[in-house]
């Protein structure tokens, strides 16, 4: 079976992309996770944008290991404070920028101290995240991207998924992602819809 590594050492992104896999019943290749590799360089995400960090982190894992890596970069952009945290989403709450030590709860209550008397109606937001398939043996990269439309609620919700889930309000089913069976997030999150994106390469190129 081909193998295709995933480039990220974040085990609840590595849960939710099986299960994505899973859900697209795409079975034909063996997904092996970073961490199983000995000695495996950790990526600064030091890019301007989504797409920079993915396709960095799916070169340096795909170069090291020497086999097709997908990697995937997520942001959750706010209209109201301009799109922020957008890239930096990860360590919005960060005390040291060289130092990555905010928890998901340090950075949704960080987004929530931020929109502290901000009306619903201006608490539109979206998360974006990019998917990069990348080739070692042929030096290509392929990137596609998923997005998701809803608010950032006022409080907290819900005891699933990770990272901003608690606080996204997803108006089609009236709840928060955190408030979603992994199920049914997996089936319409900004990751499901850019590794469906990207799933039709992976079967070009690695299989």
């Amino acid at each position: 079976m081909k193998k295709l590594v995933l480039a990220t050492k974040n085990k609840d992104k590595v849960k939710e992309i099986r299960k994505i896999f899973e859900l697209l019943n795409f079975t034909k290749v063996e997904l092996l996770e970073t961490n199983k590799f000995e000695n495996v360089p950790d990526v600064e995400e030091d890019g301007k944008t989504l797409k920079e960090n993915a396709i960095k982190k799916a070169k340096i894992i795909g170069n090291f290991t020497g086999l097709p890596s997908l990697a995937e970069d997520t942001g959750i952009f706010v209209d109201h404070l301009n799109g922020a945290p957008g890239v930096y989403s990860a360590r919005y709450a960060d005390k040291d920028p060289k130092k990555h030590t905010a928890t998901y709860e340090d950075n949704y209550k960080k987004l929530l101290k931020e929109l502290e008397g901000v009306p619903w109606e201006k608490r539109t937001a979206k998360f974006v995240c990019v998917s990069c398939l990348y080739i070692p043996k042929k030096n290509k990269f392929f990137t596609r991207t998923g997005t998701v439309k809803g608010y950032i609620s006022f409080s907290p919700s819900g005891n699933h998924g990770f990272g901003y889930d608690p606080v996204f309000y997803y108006p089609p089913k009236q709840k928060t992602f955190a408030e979603l069976t992994s199920e049914e997030k997996c089936c319409l999150s900004h990751r499901f819809i850019a590794i469906k994106k990207i799933i039709p390469l992976i079967k070009e190129y690695v299989l």
